[in-house]
């Protein structure tokens, strides 16, 4: 068994995502900010390096204006920055393009990534698909994320079926998923999680399908 070398990635945890329309819905951020930050504080207590991310779009936008109270990380989040965190502003959804994440990861010899934030249904399910395509191993923690409610033309998407649905499909391919308690374990027994495929997914899948 090979020992991860993980950085935790904290995504977007900022004030815009606790109120208005952005406001997560599931898990509730009621839940998912302490575990968040428990998270924080296993990575801290293991040494592992800590990367705070935030989502800008500009000055003058509605939403992620960094001249705005949104654009600030949660105060129990910014209350525990060390010096040593990273700390990266993005444009984009995925957390590589136009950062410089990845050179930072290279140079600490990084292998896994472990993604919490917000939300599940884009900025962690966008840097999930493309941390595949740098060789880098994924940990999402399902009761440290959380996605919102979708309707647009194309349907419609209760946050809880947002977010089981994206947990299942991670786990499926893109990554591990696991709860923080099961993963702050993990991390001290310096073990990676177990991870499910794409032909197991599918062949438990079509029998669930055949029950039902």
């Amino acid at each position: 068994m090979t020992t991860p070398r993980r950085a935790l990635i904290v995504i977007d945890v900022q004030q815009e995502y606790f109120s208005g329309p952005l406001e997560i819905q599931y898990p509730p951020h009621t839940d998912s900010l302490p575990r968040i930050a428990h998270a924080i504080d296993a990575a801290t207590v293991a040494g592992i390096p800590v990367v705070a991310v935030q989502h800008t779009s500009g000055e003058g936008a509605p939403i992620f204006n960094p001249t705005q109270p949104g654009f600030q990380l949660h105060p129990d989040i910014e209350r525990r920055r060390t010096g040593e965190w990273k700390t990266i502003v993005k444009q984009y959804s995925t957390v590589f393009a136009g950062t410089d994440l990845l050179p930072f990861l290279r140079e600490r010899q990084i292998d896994t990534i472990t993604l919490v934030g917000y939300m599940t249904n884009n900025c962690v399910l966008a840097s999930a698909a493309e941390a595949e395509t740098h060789g880098l191993t994924v940990e999402v923690l399902s009761d440290a994320t959380g996605a919102i409610n979708i309707a647009n033309e194309a349907g419609f998407a209760d946050a809880k079926t947002v977010h089981t649905t994206l947990m299942a499909l991670f786990h499926s391919n893109f990554a591990a998923v696991a709860d923080t308690a099961t993963w702050s374990d993990a991390v001290a027994a310096r073990h990676p999680l177990p991870k499910s495929d794409l032909r197991a997914s599918a062949a438990t899948g079509a029998r669930r399908a055949g029950q039902a």
